[in-house]
C-alpha cells in the first residue's frame, strides 16, 4: 500500500511536531505557514516547508489543517494561493483546528461543493503529547474517509475517538474543552479556599484525590447513577446544596472568590425548586437538560 503524500498547513506550537511525526513515519509531505519564522524551525527539525498553500497542495492525496481560527483555515483553504489551487477534487482534507463548530460546518459544506471531501479532527492533550504521537483525536466524518485517514491520523495520536458525522469532532472538542476549562477555575478556588481557611495543601490534596473531586465525576458518580437512569440518592441534592452554601458562607467570611460556586448553588436552587431536593445530586443532570433551550439553535 502506498504513502499519501501530505499537505500540512500550521506550523504552531502543535502543528510543527504534528508534522514531525508524519515526517518522521516517511510520509512525503510538505508544509507551509504564513510565519517566516514557524516555516524556519520547521526547516530546523527536517520538515520540507514550502512558499505557500498552493505549493503545498501539488499532488498531496491529504491535506492537514492546524491553525489558530476558521478564519485561519478558510483562508488557507479558499484564499489567494490557498491550497485547494492546486489540491485535486476528491482529495481529503482535515482539519485539526479548535474551530467554532458553525465554521465547521461551513467549511464543511464549501468543501463538498467543490468536490472535495472532509473530516474535522480537533485533538485533546498538549505539544508534548503531539511530539510523542499520543493525542486523543475527536473525528467527525464518514466511517470510509476515517479509515482512509486513520494511518495518517495513528502516527498523530494513540486514541481517536469517531464522534459522528461532520461537525462532531469539533463540537466534542469544544464540550470537552468546556468541562476542562471551567474545571480548572473551580480546582483553584478550592485550593485557595482551603489556603485562605488555613488547611494544609497537602492534607487538602490528600482528601480531593480520593473523592470525586479530584477523581472526576464521569469516571464516578454519573456512570453509577444519573447514566444509568438511576437518582434515587446517594448523596441528595438537598445535602449538595447545603454544603456548598456552607462553603460559600465561609468564603464570604474570608473575602475568597468562589464565582464558580455562587453559579453552582443556582443550578442546585433550580432542582429544589422543581421538587427534586430529595434525588441523586447526579439528578441536575435531568435537571439542566429540562430547562428551556433560550437561543439555541438546533442542528
Amino acid at each position: 500500500m502506498s504513502i499519501p503524500k501530505i499537505a500540512f498547513v500550521g506550523l504552531g506550537v502543535m502543528g510543527r511536531p504534528m508534522a514531525g511525526r508524519l515526517v518522521a513515519a516517511g510520509h512525503p509531505l510538505r508544509a507551509w505557514d504564513r510565519a517566516a519564522e514557524a516555516c524556519a524551525a520547521a526547516r530546523a527539525a527536517g520538515i520540507e516547508t514550502v512558499t505557500s498553500a498552493a505549493e503545498a497542495g501539488r499532488e498531496a492525496a491529504i491535506a492537514i489543517t492546524m491553525l489558530p481560527t476558521g478564519e485561519d483555515v478558510a483562508e488557507a483553504l479558499f484564499g489567494r494561493d490557498g491550497l485547494l489551487e492546486s489540491f485535486a477534487a476528491g482529495g481529503l482534507v482535515i482539519d485539526m483546528s479548535t474551530v467554532l463548530p458553525l465554521e465547521t460546518d461551513a467549511l464543511a459544506a464549501r468543501l463538498r461543493a467543490g468536490g472535495w471531501r472532509f473530516l474535522d479532527a480537533p485533538v485533546g492533550r498538549g505539544s508534548r503529547e503531539a511530539a510523542e504521537g499520543r493525542l486523543l483525536i475527536m473525528a467527525g466524518g464518514s466511517e470510509e474517509d476515517l479509515e482512509e485517514a486513520r494511518p495518517v491520523l495513528s502516527r498523530l495520536g494513540d486514541t481517536i475517538v469517531h464522534c459522528g458525522p461532520v461537525g462532531s469532532g469539533a463540537r466534542a472538542k469544544i464540550v470537552n474543552n468546556y468541562l476542562s476549562i471551567v474545571t480548572n477555575v473551580v480546582t483553584a478556588e478550592a485550593l485557595v479556599l482551603a489556603e485562605r481557611c488555613g488547611l494544609d495543601r497537602e492534607a487538602a490534596l490528600a482528601v480531593m484525590r480520593g473523592t470525586p473531586a479530584g477523581r472526576g465525576h464521569l469516571g464516578t458518580t454519573y456512570p453509577a447513577k444519573v447514566l444509568a437512569g438511576d437518582v434515587t440518592p446517594g448523596f441528595a441534592v438537598d445535602l449538595a446544596h447545603k454544603d456548598l452554601r456552607l462553603a460559600l458562607e465561609l468564603a464570604a467570611r474570608l473575602r475568597c472568590p468562589l464565582a464558580t460556586g455562587a453559579a453552582a448553588e443556582a443550578a442546585y436552587t433550580l432542582a429544589r425548586a422543581r421538587g427534586r431536593g430529595r434525588e441523586d445530586w447526579t439528578a441536575i443532570l435531568e435537571v439542566l437538560a429540562e430547562a428551556p433551550d433560550v437561543g439555541r439553535k438546533r442542528r
